[in-house]
């Protein structure tokens, strides 16, 4: 049964390219290298625990994300370590099969659920069905027997773009229906594959899941500002930004955060982990965070390329505690940001008078 959906990713590792991927995992989720052998330990034992993974409302992108991954392929990797019983767009079953797949390992088995999608409830939840069945209705079926549930990406986490208003289809995400199940929220659009397996491995290293945040995000990837370890915060701090996109600015490496940048407002590990091994992410190739990892960023965090409304950069003012930024997205925290940009307006003015 597992075999159908392994097989059709022929899922071999070499040693090297399985110690590199536990070892990634190990960074990001903040461990000693002594814990390196306790996490390949885990990921090499017998019994790989099931996984059924379910799509509703969404692009296919997180999955997308996994199996494009490389150096290590994380895709091969997590099917070393899990048995993936049920993925709709790997899995060699179709049609009866694979429902029947579903059934039985739903039926037999313990399991982890991985949900990728969000799930409108409006009408009847006839948005979305598969099999004949809502989207509604086979979260209701499989939800209450999994062991845990990890929400993968954020139209899982959180209703994503299908959630904006007016919310046709009256998408919400996981938690939003299922209760009394530990639900682990991996938002992002696509959220990092790595911040995927180090939580697996979390699982099932420690047989319990990682330390989460008031929104159920792993805080080992989710516990930090993208404003806090951006490589452009200095520029922040010395008040020097980018006032259009393509100017001089721009091209000198300046803060985006008057060009909508909302990396103040959104906590992720972006700047730390970067994506597939590439040495590059959105903001240091000059486009802003669009604040995809938090609730709601299609409605708070727009127009993309502006900053949050009533916030200003005044020409002078205190240096305020950049800690407070980010507790809320709009209103008087967000105000915050601004407050703290205008230290370095500030430096700057006091150098040009002690220069007169």
């Amino acid at each position: 049964m597992a075999d159908t959906v392994n097989n059709a990713l022929d899922p071999q590792l070499d040693r090297r390219g399985f110690l590199k991927g536990c070892t990634m995992a190990a960074a990001a989720l903040g461990l000693s290298d002594a814990m390196i052998p306790k996490l390949v330990e885990a990921a090499a034992t017998a019994e790989r625990p099931r996984v059924i993974w379910l799509h509703f409302q969404e692009c296919t992108g997180c999955t997308e994300s996994l199996l494009r991954s490389s150096h290590p392929d994380l895709a091969r990797l997590l099917l070393d370590i899990i048995s993936l019983d049920y993925h709709e767009t790997v899995m060699a079953a179709a049609g009866h099969q694979a429902e029947q797949n579903l059934h039985d390992t739903v039926s037999k088995h313990p399991f982890i659920l991985v949900v990728e999608g969000a799930i409108p409830t409006k009408d009847g939840g006839i948005y979305c069905k598969i099999a004949g069945k809502t989207a509604v209705d086979i979260l209701a079926e499989v939800a209450p027997k999994a062991s845990a549930i990890i929400a993968i990406g954020t139209c899982a986490a959180f209703g994503g773009v299908q959630a904006a208003a007016p919310n046709p289809t009256g998408a919400v995400g996981v938690q939003d229906l299922v209760s009394g199940k530990p639900i682990i929220n991996i938002p992002g659009c696509p959220p990092n594959p790595v911040s995927f397996l180090g939580t697996i491995l979390h699982y099932l290293t420690f047989k319990r899941l990682p330390a989460l945040d008031h929104l159920n995000r792993p805080l080992f990837a989710y516990g930090r500002r993208i404003h806090d370890h951006c490589e452009r915060r200095p520029h922040f701090d010395e008040g020097r930004f980018v006032e259009q996109f393509g100017d001089e600015f721009h091209k000198l490496g300046y803060c985006l955060y008057k060009v909508g940048c909302k990396g103040p407002e959104t906590f992720s590990n972006c700047p730390a982990v970067r994506f597939n091994d590439v040495g590059v992410w959105p903001v240091s190739v000059g486009h802003g965070c669009t604040g995809c990892t938090e609730p709601n960023f299609w409605d708070t965090m727009t127009p993309f390329y502006e900053r949050l409304p009533n916030v200003k950069i005044p020409g002078s003012g205190i240096i305020a505690d950049a800690d407070k930024v980010g507790k809320t997205i709009l209103g008087a925290t967000a105000a915050a940001v601004g407050i703290h940009a205008a230290v370095g307006i500030g430096k700057r003015l006091i150098k040009g008078k002690d220069q007169e």
